[in-house]
């Protein structure tokens, strides 16, 4: 077992008994009377939930659901999953789930349709190269950054952010959208691009062949991250407990832990420092 997920766990334990309990989060405001329904993706991807397999508790997600439907007073076996598209979620109306978490940003246009919980996750900026340049002797240190070439999508903060972080010996070069990055990388014409880890690790494991990323910068040295929540119907009752559960494991340090153990050591992606 991985030290990290006894220091999760040490955390669950102190921070899931006494509180929750006490708000009756379990009491009358599901779907099903003492069951939390969550809905995932169909299909659930890696390292959100392993082996689309969200009822194995493993990957990020997954992991973070379990945690806090512990922490509402719901124990493992009273909770259902299901599957619901983006578009369906995303959508005004009545919900066939409780809660659902599938790398859904929070946006305030989102917000006047259906409830978010404060957010789970900061996406981390990540550096989307191929093999290659690995190879040939990059690393996840600055000073190997500022040597590559990149690219960045035009019209987003990606120039800027590239400037401020690291400051490369070339100019990046612009390109019309992330399409054109991703061809300009396969044709070797830049080295680098930054994307969200989540957009990242879809380009490399699905857009690339080759692609691997070499290293991710801490959410909070980027200037407003794309940040998920803990999507709700309109005036969900559970807003509140969903909230409480997230801040305890915020303030406990398990929320911490869990993205170490799933987003940082399963990923292999390593910090840029």
């Amino acid at each position: 077992m991985k030290p990290i997920f006894t220091t999760a766990l040490m955390f669950s334990l102190l921070g899931a008994t006494s509180v929750f309990a006490d708000t009756q989060c379990a009491d009358g405001k599901t779907l099903t009377p003492e069951v939390l329904t969550i809905a995932t993706g169909n299909p659930a991807y890696y390292p959100w939930v392993m082996d689309n397999d969200p009822a194995s508790g493993a990957g990020y997600e997954a992991a973070v659901a379990y945690e806090v439907a512990k922490r509402m007073g719901f124990d493992k076996d009273a909770v259902a999953w299901t599957r619901a598209s983006f578009d369906q979620s995303i959508q005004p109306g009545a919900k066939e789930f409780d809660i659902n978490l599938q790398q859904i940003s929070i946006t305030a246009d989102r917000e006047k349709v259906v409830d978010f919980s404060d957010p789970y996750y900061s996406a981390a900026m990540a550096v989307l190269v191929r093999q290659l340049v690995i190879e040939a002797g990059a690393t996840a240190a600055i000073d190997s950054l500022k040597s590559l070439k990149w690219g960045v999508m035009a019209g987003t903060t990606a120039l800027e952010t590239v400037m401020a972080l690291i400051a490369p010996d070339q100019t990046p070069l612009l390109y019309d959208d992330n399409v054109n990055v991703v061809e300009a990388m396969k044709a070797n014409q830049i080295d680098a691009a930054l994307f969200d880890l989540p957009t990242a690790l879809y380009l490399s494991a699905v857009t690339l062949d080759d692609g691997a990323l070499l290293g991710q910068f801490p959410a909070d040295r980027t200037e407003n991250p794309d940040q998920f929540g803990i999507l709700m119907e309109k005036g969900s009752p559970l807003k509140p407990c969903v909230d409480d559960a997230l801040v305890a494991m915020k303030d406990d340090g398990t929320l911490d832990a869990i993205e170490a153990e799933w987003l940082q050591e399963t990923t292999g992606v390593p910090l840029i420092k």
